[in-house]
C-alpha cells in the first residue's frame, strides 16, 4: 500500500531505535536507543521524549502494572522504579557472556519476559550461534527457553497465545518462525517456518501481532513493513521513508495508530543519508481498519 502516509512524529536521530511498547496506563510510547543505553518515552499529546541514560545498552524492557520498568541490560535483567529513579538487580543473566547483549523481547498474558540474547558486534555465518532465548518469570526467576539464536529478533504472540513468534534476522537466515505455545508452562514446541524472508526487501526485525491475528515485521534493510496472515502469506506492504525501520506498535487511545523505530545515519547504505534524513526518527501511520491489541505487563 503506498498510500499510506507515514508522518516523522520524533526526529530522534537514535543510533539504534527499538522496542517500542505502547503503555495504555500512561498513553505514551516507549522506545529504546539500544546502542545509547538510551529509554525513552514518547508523549504524541504534546511530541514530547523523555529520555533515561543508562549508561550501557539497552537490549530490550518489559512495563509492569505500576509503570515500574524491568530492563534487559548487558549484566541481566533489572527493575527500575519510575518514580525512585532506583535501579534493582532481578537476576544477572548473561553477566558472564561479555560478548552478548540482548535484543528483542515480548510479555505473554501471565506476565512472562521473553527476552533474547545476540552477539555484541553480530554474528558472522562461520561463527557459532551464541544467541538464546530466556524467561524471566513473574516470581523472578529465569528459565533457558531455547538457543541457537545468531540475532534473534520478531518475538510476539497471536491475540489467542496459542501460537509464539520469534525470528532471526541473520542474513544468511532472515526467517521466521511459529511454535505451539503452552500459556500454563510457557513451553515452546512444533516448530516450523511460518516465513522466510530470501524473497522479499528487508531482513525481519521487530514484530507484532494485530487484532485479525496478523503479524506485523519492520523489514531492516528494506525499507518497508510487511503485514503477514496467520497462513503465512503478505497481504500488505507498506513503504517507509527510512531504510531500516527495526520495531512495530500498535497505540493511541483506540490503539489504531502504528509506531515504528529505526536505525540512524551512522548505520545505513553509504550514500542514501539525503534519501532519508529522518533516519533514527520515531514514524506514525494508519491503516484503515487495522488496530493492534493491547500489549501485557510483566508480573
Amino acid at each position: 500500500m503506498n498510500n499510506i502516509k507515514v508522518d516523522c512524529v520524533l526526529d530522534a536521530k537514535a543510533n539504534l531505535g527499538e522496542g517500542a511498547i505502547w503503555s495504555v496506563k500512561d498513553q505514551m510510547l516507549y522506545w529504546v536507543d539500544i546502542n545509547e543505553g538510551l529509554l525513552c518515552k514518547y508523549n504524541p499529546d504534546n511530541g514530547k521524549n523523555i529520555a533515561i541514560d543508562f549508561k550501557k545498552p539497552i537490549g530490550c524492557f518489559a512495563l509492569k502494572n505500576n509503570l515500574n520498568v524491568i530492563l534487559a541490560l548487558t549484566d541481566g535483567f533489572f527493575e527500575f522504579d519510575q518514580i525512585k529513579k532506583t535501579k534493582t538487580l532481578i537476576d544477572n543473566t548473561e553477566s558472564d557472556i561479555l560478548e552478548n547483549r540482548f535484543n528483542d523481547g515480548t510479555v505473554d498474558i501471565n506476565g512472562r519476559f521473553y527476552a533474547g540474547t545476540m552477539a555484541i558486534n553480530g554474528s558472522n555465518i562461520s561463527e557459532n550461534a551464541k544467541g538464546s532465548l530466556y524467561c524471566l518469570e513473574p516470581s523472578g526467576k529465569v528459565n533457558k527457553t531455547m538457543g541457537g539464536f545468531y540475532t534473534i529478533n520478531g518475538l510476539a504472540f497471536s491475540p489467542d497465545y496459542k501460537t509464539a513468534y520469534v525470528s532471526d534476522s541473520a542474513y544468511w537466515i532472515r526467517t521466521i518462525w511459529a511454535y505451539d505455545y503452552d500459556l500454563i508452562d510457557g513451553v515452546w514446541s512444533n516448530k516450523r517456518t511460518f516465513f522466510n524472508t530470501k524473497n522479499v526487501a528487508g531482513r525481519p526485525d521487530g514484530g507484532c501481532i494485530d487484532s485479525d491475528g496478523c503479524y506485523w515485521m519492520a523489514g531492516v534493510s528494506g525499507w518497508q513493513l510487511l503485514r503477514i496472515t496467520p497462513q503465512g502469506k503478505v497481504d500488505m506492504t507498506i513503504k517507509m521513508p527510512v531504510e531500516k525501520p527495526t520495531k512495530i506498535a500498535f497505540g493511541g487511545s483506540k490503539l489504531d495508530t502504528i509506531y515504528v523505530t529505526s536505525i540512524g545515519q551512522d548505520n545505513i547504505t553509504e550514500g542514501t543519508a539525503k534519501q532519508q534524513p529522518n533516519a533514527g526518527g520515531l514514524f506514525a501511520l494508519c491503516v484503515p481498519g487495522v488496530k493492534g491489541i493491547e500489549f501485557p505487563c510483566y508480573g
